[in-house]
């Protein structure tokens, strides 16, 4: 009669393939990923130190985080005006043509 113990010590797993390589694989692939990933963070660490403290404020109005007033204006001082009903917008010229 098989007791508790040795019901639960018998291996039906899969694994009893005398040879196996999964062991040895699986350490060369997390040894590889780990140099990969140290090689990485060495590499994005060194490119942060060559940035410098602080960016220039191009685009700002006194460092306040507005937008100066250079931005094209999009309906080109036409804002207020109606176009004709026979002018071809922006994107109809490429089809009448």
């Amino acid at each position: 009669m098989l007791t508790a113990a040795q019901v639960l010590a018998t291996n039906n797993f899969g694994d009893t393939r005398t040879g196996g390589l999964a062991g040895p694989m699986g350490l060369f692939l997390l040894l590889l990923l780990s140099a990969a990933t140290i090689l990485l963070i060495r590499n994005m660490n060194s490119r942060l130190r060559r940035l410098p403290d602080r960016f220039p404020d191009h685009g700002t109005a006194a460092g306040t985080g507005r937008v100066d007033a250079s931005v094209v204006d999009p309906t080109d001082g036409m804002a207020g005006q109606e176009s004709r009903p026979n002018e071809a917008t922006g994107h109809q010229q490429g089809r009448n043509r």
